[in-house]
């Protein structure tokens, strides 16, 4: 079960927050993910480091484009009643290093590989 693994130290950012304001994030807190919610915390998208980079390599004005114009849309998502190891075998058929963990569509954690591996390095 999730609930114990959930990662609750999570950057949220808005969809109209910067592609430069959610790096400095990132950087900051030494975080690779984040999760791009509403103002009520439903989530919209998830924006990573590589989704960044590839956005900076193209001409453009990446102090004021928003955030919704990087992220990835359409999100695999995990409940926190799901099972560690099915969402360990979800996140690496889907080559992805984390999902949010949402509760009736809001974000309420975010989980990825190191948190799965620290689950079982501590059993």
């Amino acid at each position: 079960m999730l609930a114990n693994v959930i990662n609750r130290d999570f950057i949220k950012l808005l969809p109209t927050d910067t592609v430069k304001f959610a790096l400095e994030q990132m950087q900051k807190r030494k975080k690779s993910v984040a999760v791009v919610v509403d103002e009520n915390d439903f989530l919209k998208g998830i924006i990573v480091k590589v989704d960044i980079y590839r956005f900076l390599s193209q001409p453009g004005h990446y102090e004021t484009y928003p955030v919704e114009l990087a992220m990835t849309k359409a999100v695999i998502t995990a409940s926190q009643n799901d099972d560690i190891k099915q969402v360990a075998k979800l996140l690496r058929e889907h080559d992805i290093s984390a999902v949010p963990v949402v509760d009736n569509g809001k974000v309420i954690g975010l989980i990825g590989l190191e948190d799965i591996v620290d689950y079982f390095i501590n059993m």
